[in-house]
């Protein structure tokens, strides 16, 4: 084992991150950046309807990652070390954030969208307009930029083994204060709007089951392909978020309360480190799935008389 932390003086095995992070990286990098610049292409070229906006908008967060990973690809493929200052280590650690709880909120936005126009599609048209949407999109933007601020204050560049490191908490005595605001984060960031996608989506499929009036051949057929396409992105979701989120709140927990547990914080510290390139791959899930859900599902803006 490499690398030594000076916070609990427990010798932390590092040496695969220089193996595993680069690669993920880069291959979120290569996929992410062209499935999102294509995203961003095809939408372009389509009426803005608030379907539009959202998938816009959902491209542009997973973008503003994908830019910065290049540095973190470098930094890991040299052992963890931090060459490129202070203010890039804060750019970085903030624009993984605003992604992460960014994206989440956008597929939260998309999840309601649908669900409105499956379950209850006459009755929603108020709601299903493209100022609703370009008003939500921005308040999330807002929403998200606000919540993630401390995160400029938290992250930054420090020593260990008299090596300079990015890290999000780099002061290891602040870890009392940083553990509660991740918490507020991971519930209100993410266990919150992860609930509403899930219920949108279970309410659609009992909707879609429960629709056996069209017996024929062709409304079965597309309402099996419906059913596969949410339960794909509901799959897609849960492997991307959900292990990264409950592997940081194991291994900040540990960090705080029992950081003398060396055995305990080494696994957590790898499924912690193995948890974000996972997550990372949302960027590049998020265009191939939506632009299937657009398309089995049916649900664009423009099926429906929208105005403005």
């Amino acid at each position: 084992m490499s690398g030594y932390d000076n916070f609990t003086f427990c010798p932390v095995a590092q040496s695969y991150k220089r193996i595993l992070l680069p690669l993920t990286y880069s291959l979120v990098f290569v996929l992410g950046l062209t499935l999102n610049l294509v995203l961003l292409g095809l939408v372009s070229c389509r009426t803005r309807t608030c379907s539009v906006v959202y998938l816009t908008n959902l491209a542009a967060a997973d973008l503003l990652y994908v830019l910065a990973l290049p540095l973190l690809i470098a930094s890991d493929a040299m052992g963890g070390v931090w060459p490129f200052g202070e203010v890039l280590c804060k750019a970085v650690r903030f624009f993984f954030y605003m992604n992460l709880h960014s994206s989440v909120m956008f597929l939260t936005c998309v999840s309601i969208h649908r669900f409105l126009g499956v379950c209850c599609p006459i009755a929603a048209l108020r709601f299903r307009t493209r100022k609703v949407a370009v008003v939500m999109s921005g308040s999330i933007w807002v929403l998200v930029m606000l919540e993630i601020l401390p995160i400029l204050i938290f992250a930054d560049t420090g020593f260990i083994n008299n090596k300079t490191v990015c890290y999000e908490m780099a002061d290891f005595d602040r870890y009392h204060v940083f553990f509660p605001y991740i918490m507020f984060l991971t519930v209100v960031g993410f266990l919150l709007p992860f609930t509403i996608i899930l219920i949108c989506y279970c309410s659609m499929m009992i909707v879609l089951c429960r629709a056996g009036k069209d017996k024929s051949h062709m409304g079965k057929e597309m309402r099996n392909k419906s059913v596969r396409t949410i339960l794909a992105v509901c799959l897609m979701l849960v492997l991307c978020f959900v292990p990264y989120h409950i592997a940081r709140t194991v291994y900040l927990f540990l960090r705080v309360y029992m950081s003398s547990n060396c055995r305990a914080l080494n696994v957590a510290v790898i499924c912690y480190e193995i948890g974000k390139p996972l997550i990372s791959l949302n960027c590049c899930a998020n265009p191939l799935l939506y632009f299937l859900g657009s398309i089995n599902l049916g649900l664009r803006c423009s099926d429906y008389k929208e105005h403005s």
